[in-house]
């Protein structure tokens, strides 16, 4: 018997063995994508829809509304640049549905299970999800924003800002993917998976994405300003036209830090459970 039979594998091998088995789990969500690209359609096409809803079907209406509130010449073109900023977060939250979808496929049929008598890094069942995901959703933003830019979206961000935009995109849809985790886990049944994120889709509609925070009735409007989605949504307008970003970056870093803490946990616990049966 060799000595490395009697030793067992070396410490460095340890070390990296879960890097190891979340890049072959993430390449095993990534073939899962392209051998089901239809879903990947659905959650890019549900934005682009509401896109050239808002901006052909209510722009005109809308943006001369906007235009009186802020005192610039409204219109449908205004409008294009106002919308836009939630359009792009609509995009991370129906990507996450799906991923709420994905994991729930894999608790309820049993491929949880399979893993679970395998050796591998019980951590990288769920990184390879959400790194996936992760990715799924930059082709999905790629996508809508070139949309965006032919129906009107006229940003004036710099390249900076350009790159500041794809980092605070990152760490919006990496916290927003760790609780589609955490609710795909939770969830009984697929059916229950693509119904419980639905409020990350519907929170741009009661924030300032669509119509400022002004505009809304008092009650309304308090909910509007101080939940999680309205500073981020304003983060993304201020870099993509390079405006003043005031306190929302910070609100937003701090909102997308709660969200994957309490993500990650709480995916993290309902994990756990499910190996320890």
């Amino acid at each position: 018997m060799s000595a490395h039979a009697l030793t067992g594998p070396s410490p460095v091998a340890l070390k990296f063995h879960p890097l190891r088995d979340s890049a072959t789990m993430l390449r095993r969500n990534l073939r899962h994508m392209l051998r089901y690209p239809s879903m990947t359609l659905m959650l890019v096409g549900m934005p682009v829809v509401f896109l050239l809803l808002f901006v052909y079907v209510f722009g005109g209406t809308l943006g001369a509304g906007i235009g009186e509130s802020t005192h610039i010449a409204g219109g449908r073109a205004e409008y294009a640049n106002y919308v836009t900023p939630a359009i792009i977060l609509m995009t991370v939250a129906a990507t996450v549905q799906g991923t709420a979808i994905s994991v729930a496929m894999d608790m309820t049929e049993g491929v949880i299970a399979r893993f679970r008598t395998m050796h591998i890094a019980r951590v990288s069942v769920l990184t390879g999800h959400v790194l996936g995901s992760v990715i799924q959703a930059m082709f999905a933003l790629a996508v809508v924003i070139g949309v965006a830019l032919l129906v009107g979206f006229r940003p004036t961000a710099g390249l900076g800002a350009w790159l500041a935009t794809a980092g605070f995109l990152l760490v919006v849809s990496f916290a927003l993917v760790w609780l589609s985790v955490a609710l795909g886990q939770v969830s009984k049944s697929v059916e229950t998976a693509s119904n419980l994120p639905m409020p990350l889709i519907l929170l741009p509609f009661l924030g300032s994405g669509f119509v400022p925070t002004d505009s809304m009735p008092a009650g309304l409007r308090w909910f509007a300003e101080y939940q999680p989605f309205t500073p981020i949504i304003e983060t993304l307008r201020g870099l993509l036209m390079d405006r003043p970003l005031g306190n929302h970056a910070w609100l937003a870093l701090i909102w997308c830090g709660l969200i994957a803490l309490g993500g990650y946990l709480w995916s993290r616990r309902l994990f756990n459970r499910e190996f320890s049966r």
